[in-house]
């Protein structure tokens, strides 16, 4: 059964952050205290609040940066011609951008290529690699993919490419034998979880550099691909701290002014003002897909189209094409998820979830397994057939490394990758059943045979009338972006008692409730979306404690002022 736990967080170091510094800050002691839960030191603490460009690590502090912008720049001014290959997800495709944003600026114009999902595969293969070389292509710059790729590396060498690896996945224990290798983890560095086009932006950063000085032309302003690197960066699910926190923030003013029309018009479709400031979620969940439809149901060249065009008509009839691309996933993700519900309901007492199907989408079991892990807080692999083969898209919970879990079944394995959160395998029929009990027996044993508790940590207790502060929620909003590794602050309440519960909508599933706050004498309203199947209708007069965060929405009315995540009844 899924175990959830309310707990309040603990800070990870021992230190406290002086008086004194807290007056210079001119930040409260709430904040401060939140402050050092998320372990951040004395002197990160201005830089976390405020962080500016300047604070962005120089490229001799990155694997490979140096050497792969050298060897870019030596081969473009050489007259050789360069191929860019990403991958076809929004990580990949704006990690592209940012290349062709910078080559583009000094008058080169490379070829680039994104796979085709079904028939190519992710990342590189062997046979367009071949066409690549016949159209006289020499360099090969991989975005957010190749680390990997042994057997395609090795036959670009044969081709005569000279092969610069720019990926962010966990190596393999070997290491392909490209002639430079970009990758944070490969070595320390200042941020080891960047994504695929962070890493892509610092060593674009550096070729502009070299190119600038070679060719005496001014440097492009990389401010201007900011944009570009947060959308992927968010969309890629990593941590927000250390040098992500600063690529987002500062490329989230650009994507909240939209000045790229491509971004504009995402904006126009998912029904937003095109100068509406953004949140992360409303990045994350409603335009990102629009431009990871495009790899999942078509060709994710589209979306690379749509973003570098300053052509407002083909921006329109594109983003047109994607929305459409969208709704089309959204029904067929619909009825996969019936499907595999249903499969995945005799496996409630399994450490993980497999089910499958031969017709599935290769491009939606990602998604399918984000949602059972939602409903069961388990890993979860999601299997279709891809050729003679079974491919799954994983994923998992905060508690289990999925990507050493995986490794650990290595032997019944065609192939594998990805990271602690998400993770792509290949198996054959004969080792199919075989890998699902190895991989359930190692967590078993790694992890126990009880089930995973989920743990939900909140900040500290906050009265309403604390919650409608307007200075405080200043200072919460100071904290954005909000995401992996900066969670938002979540609050536990006194014990409240309910004055109204309204079941509304047509199905009478939301529900708008009337809280009292005895202990400071307020009245809120809240709206529970989709909730209405969980809470008790003859609930008026109860005593409940519920965990929210604040509504730092500007639009919001006084009505809503916090967002319920979870609630227990008291008595």
């Amino acid at each position: 059964m899924r175990k959830v736990i309310w707990k309040k967080q603990a800070a990870h170091s021992e230190y406290e952050i002086p008086a004194s510094l807290i007056e210079q800050l001119g930040i409260s002691s709430r904040l401060a205290s939140i402050l050092q839960e998320r372990n951040i030191k004395h002197d990160e603490i201005a830089a976390f609040l405020s962080p500016h460009l300047r604070y962005l690590a120089l490229p001799e502090k990155w694997p490979g940066i140096a050497e792969g912008a050298k060897c870019i720049a030596n081969a473009l001014l050489a007259g050789k011609k360069i191929v860019v290959w990403g991958d076809y997800d929004v990580d990949g495709i704006t990690g592209v951008c940012v290349v062709l944003e910078v080559l583009r600026y000094y008058g080169f114009d490379p070829l680039w290529h994104l796979p085709e999902r079904i028939s190519e595969g992710y990342g590189l293969n062997e046979s367009y690699l071949e066409k690549l070389a016949e159209q006289g292509a020499t360099v090969l710059l991989t975005v957010d993919c190749g680390i990997s790729d042994f057997k395609a590396v090795e036959r670009a060498n044969e081709l005569g490419f000279t092969v610069i690896v720019s990926d962010h996945h966990l190596p393999q224990d070997s290491l392909p034998r490209a002639h430079v290798l970009c990758n944070p983890k490969l070595a320390d560095c200042p941020c080891s979880e960047l994504a695929g086009v962070g890493v892509a932006f610092f060593l674009m950063a550096e070729v502009n550099r070299l190119l600038s000085k070679a060719c005496g032309k001014p440097k492009m302003d990389m401010r201007e691909v900011l944009d570009l690197v947060a959308f992927g960066t968010l969309s890629d699910m990593v941590p927000l701290i250390e040098q992500n926190r600063i690529l987002v923030k500062n490329g989230m003013l650009l994507l909240n002014e939209a000045r790229r029309l491509g971004f504009a018009a995402l904006k126009h479709v998912s029904r937003m003002n095109s100068k509406d400031p953004l949140t992360t979620r409303q990045i994350v969940f409603a335009l990102a897909p629009r431009i990871n439809a495009a790899g999942r149901m078509a060709e994710a060249s589209m979306a690379v189209k749509l973003l570098m065009s300053k052509d407002v008509e083909e921006v329109k009839e594109i983003v047109a094409v994607l929305d459409k691309y969208n709704e089309d996933r959204k029904q067929e993700e619909k009825e996969m998820i019936k499907e595999a519900l249903e499969q995945a309901r005799a496996q409630e007492c399994s450490p993980a979830i497999f089910v499958a199907k031969e017709e599935w989408n290769q491009g939606i079991v990602g998604i399918i397994a984000s949602r059972l892990v939602e409903k069961y807080y388990k890993p979860a692999f999601v299997f279709c057939k891809d050729g003679d083969m079974w491919k799954a898209s994983a994923r998992s919970i905060d508690a289990i490394n999925l990507h050493e879990a995986i490794a650990h079944c290595a032997e019944f394995l065609n192939s594998f990758g990805g990271h602690q959160m998400a993770a792509g395998v290949r198996v054959e029929d004969k080792n199919f059943q075989a890998f699902q009990e190895c991989f359930c027996a190692y967590l078993n044993k790694e992890y126990g045979t009880d089930g995973f508790e989920e743990i939900v940590y909140y900040d500290g207790e906050l009265s309403f009338c604390e919650a409608v502060d307007y200075h405080f929620k200043r200072e919460i909003a100071s904290l954005q972006p909000f995401g992996i590794s900066n969670r938002e602050p979540v609050f536990l309440s006194p014990e409240l008692i309910i004055k109204q519960a309204y079941f509304y909508g047509y199905l009478k599933n939301h529900v708008r409730l009337t809280l009292y706050d005895e202990s400071t004498k307020t009245t809120i309203q809240v709206k529970m979306w989709g909730q209405a199947h969980n809470f008790e209708e003859n609930a008026v007069g109860r005593r409940m404690q519920v965990l929210f965060v604040l509504n730092l929405d500007v639009h919001s009315n006084l009505e809503e002022p916090i967002k319920i995540k979870h609630w227990n009844f008291i008595d």
